[in-house]
């Protein structure tokens, strides 16, 4: 039953993002289609679990080859201890750095993940991206992060510093299935759905790449006859935009 019930919910909300969030899914995609024909870089950005979807459009079959994770130390699920992350999301200035270290400049997308938007890394980064003159488009959920205060010195959540904002529609805490017996929810929405919001903007972005006449640059599986070589011409060919690899 309770499956059942998780599966009803995503469902609910991914016709929600449908509804609500469309249009501004196609704005990140022109933003990212525009960068890339103007030779600018695009990055993704998540700590803790929401590093998750930054490691999703990177990288990725069926992905586009110029999206650049950024994942700096301290931030992802392969840290031990992990209670780290948490410790990490929250440190004044470490996103500022991060920026620097990186490289961002005008012209640049960074694409950024925070289910509740209020710690100090994400936003850091974010304001820090406007200021070297990126865009930053975020990916957040609305009903929570409008239901917390912010943990930044500026009093700023992150959709109040984003050029623009996808909310992926779900509920405050994340999860979403109550059980009797439990004072709390359980099974989180924000990987699932987030997951299919990046992957549309990765869709209607070759979508748009096909509208100019430009072939996209998409990885195919590598356990496809002549993946390896197809891979291996468009990293070759946007060499230049990619940092993951050279």
């Amino acid at each position: 039953m309770f499956a059942e019930r998780y599966f009803n919910e995503i469902n609910r909300i991914l016709q929600n993002v449908y509804e609500t969030q469309i249009d501004n899914i196609k704005s990140a995609a022109e933003m990212i289609v525009n960068a890339s024909l103007n030779g600018n870089n695009i990055y993704a950005f998540g700590s803790n679990h929401a590093s998750l979807l930054a490691l999703e459009l990177f990288y990725r079959s069926g992905g586009l080859a110029i999206i650049n994770p950024i994942c700096p130390p301290g931030l992802t699920m392969d840290v031990i201890p992990v209670t780290l992350t948490t410790e990490m999301e929250r440190m004044e200035n470490y996103g500022g750095i991060i920026i620097k270290e990186y490289g961002l400049k005008e012209g640049d997308v960074f694409i950024v993940h925070s289910v509740s938007g209020r710690n100090n890394v994400s936003i850091d980064m974010s304001l820090k991206a406007r200021e070297a003159g990126a865009k930053v488009i975020a990916l957040t959920n609305m009903e929570y992060s409008k239901d917390v205060c912010s943990r930044h010195k500026s009093g700023k959540r992150l959709f109040e510093t984003a050029h623009l904002v996808i909310d992926n529609c779900g509920c405050k805490g994340d999860a979403v299935i109550e059980a009797a017996g439990l004072p709390y929810k359980v099974a989180p929405t924000s990987t699932a759905v987030g997951a299919a919001i990046v992957n549309a903007m990765v869709a209607e972005a070759v979508a748009l790449f096909l509208e100019k006449g430009i072939t996209p640059p998409v990885f195919v599986s590598s356990n496809m006859d002549n993946g390896d070589d197809h891979n291996e011409k468009i990293l070759n060919l946007y060499r230049k935009n990619i940092q993951y690899v050279y």
